[in-house]
């Protein structure tokens, strides 16, 4: 067993939560990995068996008991994707309401350091580029993306009121797109739907005429970022992910050309109140964290096409 801190991951089996897993055990955690496998996957946390990770398969809205001394409850635990929120809607409310809730309460009992994921959703589609953490948001809160976007909006709310009544030690960081292995093939999400179609020769589906913009972190940058606010004194919301900006298009048109593909890209109606921008302003990150990503673009998706292949058999 680890002999280091001993720590709580909701939402452990799901892409971020099973990458964050395994760099805390690799640093001398102990883990305890709580999923519903709503949309986490057990073949995320496979390899672990034998190492210092204990699973729960439970759904955190309801109360959450861990038997014995907890250090940190980091709360991963919610549909993330587009087509998963949309599908699941009140599961998506009821996790970041009751299962944030529950997490919180797991932390204050046990005197334990609490983080939540939150999301550059609660931006909205912004006003402000790039977005600071001050910014206060452009959120629709009865579109078709509120059920995700509120929730996570709840859930800052309630982590800030349980530091600001209970005195819980907290941390908030507000992740932009992450990608990386992991990611499932029919995720909804831009980096693996267009890997998935170009690996396959299919049209390549841009949404809109492609000239939104994104930020794209690669997994491993962004589990650097959340363990330097983790171990950090911050207490206010902390944006991590990459400044730097791209079009849909072009991330579609660097995909397709990765991956040697001959498929072409054609272009659907633009979902409601999708974003037009997402860019980070990581000042706050840089000055506090000492943090910033490191991994280039191009490599982070090349890194990724060798595990959609995999996927798909095509490796």
């Amino acid at each position: 067993m680890a002999s280091g801190p001993r720590t709580v991951i909701t939402g452990a089996a799901g892409f971020l939560g099973s990458h964050l897993t395994d760099a805390l055990l690799a640093k001398g955690h102990e883990v305890v990995g709580v999923d519903n496998l709503i949309t986490g996957d057990e073949a995320n946390i496979a390899h672990l068996a034998g190492k210092a990770f204990t699973f729960v398969r439970q759904d955190i809205c309801t109360p959450l008991t861990i038997d014995g001394p907890v250090d940190y409850v980091l709360n991963w635990a919610s549909p993330a994707s587009p087509i998963d929120y949309m599908e699941l809607p009140f599961q998506t409310l009821d996790v970041g309401s009751y299962g944030t809730r529950n997490a919180l309460e797991l932390a204050r009992t046990k005197k334990a350091v609490f983080m939540t994921a939150s999301t550059s959703e609660v931006y909205g589609d912004p006003l402000e580029h790039p977005q600071k953490e001050s910014y206060w948001g452009h959120v629709n809160p009865i579109g078709p993306r509120s059920v995700y976007d509120e929730a996570k909006r709840f859930s800052e709310a309630q982590t800030a009121a349980y530091h600001r009544y209970h005195g819980l030690d907290t941390r908030i960081v507000r992740i932009f797109n992450t990608y990386g292995p992991r990611m499932r093939l029919k995720d909804g999400r831009a980096v693996p739907a267009f890997m998935s179609q170009a690996l396959t020769n299919q049209d390549v589906t841009v949404f809109g005429d492609g000239s939104q913009t994104r930020s794209f972190t690669f997994v491993s940058d962004l589990i650097a970022g959340i363990i330097a606010l983790m171990e950090s004194h911050v207490v206010e919301p902390v944006n991590i992910g990459n400044p730097h900006e791209v079009t849909i298009e072009e991330i579609a048109r660097t995909i397709i050309e990765l991956t040697g593909s001959t498929s072409r890209i054609i272009y659907n109606p633009l979902p409601v109140d999708d974003p037009q921008q997402r860019q980070p302003d990581i000042s706050r990150a840089r000055r506090l964290l000492h943090w910033e990503p490191t991994v280039d673009l191009r490599a982070g998706l090349e890194s990724t096409i060798g595990y959609f292949k995999g996927k798909l058999g095509l490796a």
